[in-house]
């Protein structure tokens, strides 16, 4: 019924950026957060970013001053600009959308795209 669509993703140099895109289709009638996780091998899936529909933004310490999040709510869809990149940053990065309900939250999950930073 939903579909997160991701693109962006792909292989850069120390250093350099960036910029992630996912687009969610479907039947999308309430309040969504979005975010993006991302996973290595062997490793727990961790938040990387969210924003709120009002706009509102959280990020992972590790991102903090190097990542934006941003989301256009017409198009539910939510865009990681990424600079200043680290091989620290190699990852499969999820997009993830939130809808949420008076009395529950349901979640879904994008592919996944393979973003790795090395010289």
């Amino acid at each position: 019924q939903v579909q997160l669509v991701e693109s962006g993703g792909g292989l850069v140099q120390p250093g350099g950026s960036l910029r992630l895109s996912c687009a969610a289709s479907g039947s999308i009638f309430t309040i969504n957060r979005m975010g993006w996780f991302r996973q290595t091998p062997g490793k727990q899936r961790e938040l990387v970013a969210v924003i709120t529909s009002g706009g509102s933004t959280n990020y992972a310490d590790s991102v903090k001053g190097r990542f934006t999040i941003s989301r256009d709510n017409a198009k539910n869809t939510v865009y990681l600009q990424m600079n200043s990149l680290k091989p620290e940053d190699t990852a499969v990065y999820y997009c993830n959308l939130d809808l949420i309900y008076s009395d529950f939250t349901r979640r879904y999950w994008g592919q996944g795209t393979q973003v790795t930073i090395s010289s």
